[in-house]
């Protein structure tokens, strides 16, 4: 049943629950601890520069690197790989925003947001396939990093290399201090962000400049021509974009983890839409202008910078390394630990704590085989960014559609806490007209995998499955009894002027 009273205050951007309702909350229900709580007004305390500096440091990235100088292999030249970077991170970006509303207005996370379209017991199914990926992630970030710290002891220690099984040790204890920081939580995860941001950038920028004095400018770096043109690009092209849409469908679903915190929503909104996609774009030219340089330098495209960084004299390797270490850490705790983490204490808020469920990440990532997606650019970006993109695309569909659609922003806090509330819909827990449009989605994706002539369906798997995901939960969901009505907002929300 919806309480009438107000139990919840409305403070300019945000709304937190009162004092009582948080204390009654805390006592008595299961479904409440320190991580899954919602925020208090005091701990809106992130500014915008904040959240620039989080997707910053995690935007200057190897994946980031390898995605764009990876479509030179696939035939493009240098701008057209560029402004298919710049076009996947503004469509992304627009999923991204739409999401971080309900995290920054009622300082809820991931799984508890999930709870609102899913159901109480149903959050499991959207929270537990965005850990997976998130693990996925992990351990593509794991290897990069173990690769470069690798290659940092091979230059240093001259009996390193003689071990036989070297690379594994790196990737190990690369892991192992992954997994430690991480278990920190997502303060310190925000603190790192604001360290390692100007640090990357600057390595980056360093590197950009070496190439440009060992040919002898761009001319020579990005004179080459794109080797496919008419139809055969726009092959290239479509699920090129896709899979850059795919790269951050992650943080389109869990971007409530971080905005939770935000001080203004303009400060987050505005932060996110500038820093994001612009650095995509100026790290992509960078990976690309490299990669180019090492075709006139080498003889090879080098599009795995662990591999270039081999080429430097051993200081270099060092420096390089450390960089490299610091960039694949940054990502891994900013965009891979907290999804998973917070799923994972979704499914026993009173046992499992942040720390134990960033350790469950750190092993899932083991099992999903790293060093199998990354063995070539084919695999990484048409396997792995393809296929998760179309298994994520519906659920961003119908969060977009339930908060701004069938809710209209109109939540009811305290019942996201409440076993048996109106967001258990129905006692049972499960909202199962959330479970058929995730079908729905899936399905038009999956048309497209099974039918030649709409191939192009799962080819762009995330943006066709979150348009089937978004439909289909609106079309069902729009008489639903969850749904609150203007006016019982009100009766259960205090207004107080912000000063």
């Amino acid at each position: 049943m919806l309480s009438l009273s107000k139990h919840q205050t409305k403070h300019g951007d945000f709304v937190v629950l009162t004092d009582g309702a948080a204390v009654r909350l805390s006592q008595n229900s299961s479904m409440w601890n320190e991580d899954l709580r919602p925020c208090t007004r005091a701990e809106h305390s992130w500014p915008g520069t904040k959240f620039a500096a989080l997707w910053i440091g995690m935007s200057i990235c190897l994946p980031t690197y390898s995605l764009a100088s990876g479509m030179i292999a696939l035939g493009m030249n240098w701008w057209e790989s560029v402004l298919t970077i710049f076009v996947g991170s503004i469509v992304v970006m627009g999923a991204i925003l739409l999401v971080s509303h309900a995290g920054t207005k009622y300082g809820i996370p991931y799984p508890v947001f999930a709870r609102l379209w899913f159901g109480t017991k149903g959050a499991h199914i959207p929270a537990l396939a965005r850990a997976l990926i998130a693990a996925g992630w992990f351990g593509i970030n794991s290897w990069f990093g173990g690769q470069a710290l690798d290659a940092i002891l091979s230059r240093t220690l001259p009996f390193w290399p003689a071990i036989g099984a070297h690379l594994a040790i790196a990737f190990g204890i690369f892991w192992v201090i992954n997994v430690a920081i991480a278990m920190r939580g997502p303060q310190a995860i925000g603190r790192l962000a604001q360290i390692s941001a100007p640090t990357l950038a600057i390595g980056a920028i360093a590197l950009l400049i070496w190439a440009l004095t060992r040919t002898g400018g761009f001319g020579p770096m990005l004179a080459a021509p794109a080797k496919i043109h008419g139809a055969e690009f726009w092959t290239a092209f479509f699920p090129s974009v896709i899979g850059v849409i795919s790269f951050w469908a992650t943080m389109a679903l869990n971007i409530p983890d971080y905005t939770r915190y935000a001080k203004t929503q303009r400060g987050q909104m505005l932060a996110q839409a500038w820093s994001m996609p612009l650095t995509m774009a100026a790290f992509s030219f960078i990976g690309i202008a490299v990669t180019s340089a090492t075709v006139i330098l080498f003889g090879t495209a080098l599009w795995n910078p662990v591999e270039l960084i081999l080429k430097f004299p051993p200081f270099v390797v060092i420096v390089a390394g450390i960089i490299v270490v610091l960039s694949s850490v940054t990502i891994n705790v900013g965009a891979n630990v907290m999804a998973p983490a917070r799923a994972f204490e979704n499914l026993w808020p009173s046992r499992i704590t942040f720390a134990i469920g960033a350790i469950i990440t750190g092993l899932l990532s083991l099992a999903l085989q790293p060093w199998y997606v990354l063995a070539t650019f084919s695999t990484y970006i048409f396997t792995w960014l393809g296929t998760y993109g179309a298994l994520l695309g519906p659920f961003d569909g119908i969060a977009i559609a339930d908060y701004w659609l069938v809710r209209k922003r109109r939540l009811d806090l305290a019942q996201l806490y409440t076993p048996d509330g109106i967001y258990s819909y129905g006692g049972g827990g499960f909202n199962w007209r959330a479970v058929g449009a995730l079908v729905i989605g899936w399905a038009v994706s999956l048309l497209g995998l099974f039918v030649s002539p709409l191939h192009f369906l799962w080819a762009g798997g995330w943006l066709f499955g979150l348009i089937g995901g978004l439909l289909g939960y609106w079309l069902l969901m729009r008489e639903d009894k969850s749904v609150i009505s203007e006016e019982a907002f009100e009766a259960i929300t205090a207004t107080k002027d912000v000063a």
